[in-house]
């Protein structure tokens, strides 16, 4: 079984390495499509800090993941044409995007399925690079880099 999961998968972190190992459970080839800056700039208003090419790379050298592939437009039926794949793992916020639909349908009318998972609200990029920010304009950063 191929199970397929999409994200930015910038900032690597716990829960990304959580949602990977639970795609794990679910068959026995797990495949990651990571979007393009230009895919993640269409639906998000922070683009990537990590550049797709490393954030590529990282997600290959995890243990749980067999497949990586960039997607460059907001579309998901190609990959999984592409992929053969059987399950394809969503976050909470799915929606129902034009892309989103397509995808759903695509893998209803051939007998595949969807499996939704919660985000774990502690684990965000997005909330990294906000605390990150924050400690920057508290001064955190310098002070560490001088007491070194």
């Amino acid at each position: 079984m191929v199970v397929y999961t999409v994200g930015t998968f910038d900032l690597l972190h716990v829960g990304h390495i959580a949602l990977l190992e639970y795609c794990r459970t679910l068959g026995e080839t797990v495949a990651v499509g990571v979007a393009s800056d230009e895919v993640v700039n269409s639906y998000k208003p922070n683009v990537p800090v990590i550049p797709l090419e490393q954030r590529v790379e990282m997600l290959k050298a995890l243990r749980c993941v067999d497949v990586v592939k960039p997607y460059l437009e907001l579309e998901y039926v190609s990959a999984c044409k592409e992929l053969e794949v059987d399950i394809f793992v969503i976050g909470e916020d799915w929606g129902n995007k034009p892309h989103n639909l397509a995808v759903e349908k695509y893998l209803k009318d051939n007998g595949k399925k969807i499996v939704q998972v919660l985000y774990n609200p502690r684990t965000s990029s997005s909330k990294i690079k906000k605390d990150v920010i924050a400690q920057v304009n508290r001064g955190k950063f310098v002070e560490q880099i001088i007491l070194k």
